[in-house]
């Protein structure tokens, strides 16, 4: 079997964090026996804080990108589109990108003849390649932010994400809360896909330390965990907080970690590369992501491989499947940095019971969460879909 993985999220040369969860399904995939090439859509534009800053080297990152490149052995080709800015028009980016996927995918199919298209998030990619009419099969993986906010946030989104899935063959959804909300838009045939981790040997841990690794956005609720740090000050002195990530909240975030006075606990570790990252959520005492609109979140089942227990929200799709899959994930109120502080002083008081919720977390991602498991169930995926 020949498949073909479509893209925008994936690893670029200046940004090898980004997507790198599709290039880790890519590479389970083609561990579990099938030939896969990938098309990553490329907008050389740069971003809007590479321009507020005017940091030269971040504006011409876009520009430098390679259109082909080798990673882990899987062949990847760059495809660039122009689109208007992001806050606009993202709904509408399928359309821009699908001319220049044309002529990409009329060029692989010359020296790869694929049988079949894996095309990341509904829209822009799966819309792009709806567009591109690829003349194959065609499987749509969803992992929140298309069916949570682009369809909700514009007709163009809207209209984008229906199409995208309605042409899909089998849509892949990375929880089943996900999965329900496809179907809502427009899905016939869906398939739970857990994205996965690997299991790595015994990591020295710092019981004392909260990890969180997440993109610092506002959903992400890193202010949350800095509230209920304040609130342990006189109870839990010790206690030290490692938020690894990126982006646009970083600022205020920093603000308050000083206005909480958390001073010397609070440390703000920037985007590492994933293996780092990984090391560091394994190493924790808790790993701690109270996040919103969180429809898996491989963060919490990587630190759980190392026998970390993890919380996050209730009501939310990732983190109630994962605690429903087995144990290890503790489960609290969103928005709630004093129940936080509570779930928080009940692991740090109790070592004894933290050590067997981290070996029920670690059996928990044996069982369910390991990336043989979702290179497996996608090439299932894949066979209904040719079927």
């Amino acid at each position: 079997m020949r498949v073909l993985v479509v893209a925008e999220y994936y690893p670029r040369a200046a940004d090898p964090v980004l997507g790198v969860w599709a290039h880790r399904q890519a590479l389970a995939v083609h561990a579990a026996g099938v030939d896969v090439r990938v098309l990553v859509l490329h907008r050389p534009v740069p971003p809007k804080a590479a321009l507020r800053s005017r940091d030269q080297g971040a504006i011409a990152a876009p520009l430098r990108q390679p259109l082909r490149a080798e990673l882990d052995g899987l062949r990847i080709g760059y495809v660039p589109f122009l689109a208007p800015p992001r806050g606009r028009s993202y709904g509408s980016w399928g359309a821009w990108a699908a001319p220049s996927l044309a002529i990409a995918l009329r060029r692989v199919r010359r020296e790869f003849p694929f049988d079949l298209v894996h095309a990341h998030y509904a829209a822009p990619a799966g819309d792009a390649v709806r567009r591109a009419r690829p003349g194959v099969p065609v499987v749509v993986s969803v992992h929140g932010g298309d069916v949570l906010a682009v369809a909700e946030r514009s007709r163009a989104g809207a209209r984008a994400v229906r199409q995208g899935l309605a042409h899909a063959r089998v849509v892949l959804a990375n929880s089943a809360g996900i999965a329900r909300r496809a179907e809502s838009l427009g899905a016939a045939s869906t398939r739970v896909v857990h994205l996965g981790t690997d299991l790595p040997e015994a990591h020295e841990r710092h019981q004392n330390t909260l990890v969180t690794v997440g993109h610092l956005v506002a959903r992400k609720r890193h202010g949350d965990v800095l509230r209920a740090l304040w609130l342990l000050r006189d109870s839990h002195p010790e206690v030290r907080y490692e938020i690894v990530g990126d982006g646009p909240e970083r600022p205020a975030l920093e603000r308050l970690a000083d206005d909480l006075e958390l001073d010397g606990r609070v440390r703000f570790r920037g985007q590492l590369a994933p293996d780092e990252a990984r090391a560091i959520a394994q190493s924790a005492g808790v790993f701690v992501l109270p996040s919103l609109d969180e429809a898996f979140g491989v963060g919490y089942v990587e630190a759980m491989a190392g026998a970390v227990p993890a919380i996050g929200c209730r009501g939310e799709p990732g983190p109630e499947e994962i605690a429903a899959a087995g144990g290890g994930m503790r489960l609290v109120a969103p928005g709630d940095p004093e129940g936080l502080a509570s779930e928080l002083r009940a692991l740090l008081d109790e070592p004894g019971w933290r050590r067997e919720l981290g070996a029920a977390a670690r059996a928990n991602v044996e069982e369910h969460f390991t990336w043989e498991q979702c290179g497996r169930a996608t090439v299932a995926a894949y066979e209904a879909a040719l079927r």
